[in-house]
């Protein structure tokens, strides 16, 4: 795949970019993205119990990870199945874990 630069890019697309990393900007949506990596789908109740926070909580930071376009959602019964909407998204989490590594 060829890299693209940022002169490749559109207005409308740089816009999307610009709010799926506001989305993103978050310990809990980092925390988040972090437990879909590798293909990973997990319930709501999956997410809750990994973060240890309350389910409401969760639910409204899945909200706006879906709603940016980061997350794709599939309903199975009583279930809702959250997963990464692009693989590449987790470039992101070893960004943020190589970025922010202090044992140099």
């Amino acid at each position: 795949m060829e890299k693209k630069h940022i002169d490749d890019l559109k207005i409308e697309q740089l816009e999307a970019a610009a709010n799926m990393l506001k989305a993103i900007a978050h310990p809990l949506r980092i925390a988040i993205l972090s437990f879909l990596e590798d293909g990973k789908q997990l319930t709501v109740t999956e997410i809750h119990m990994k973060l240890d926070i309350e389910q409401s909580t969760t639910s409204h930071h899945l909200g706006i990870l879906k709603d940016k376009g980061v997350l794709n959602s599939r309903r199975d019964g009583k279930n809702t199945y959250y997963s990464l909407r692009h693989s590449s998204l987790s470039h992101i989490i070893e960004c943020v874990s190589s970025c922010t590594n202090y044992d140099k």
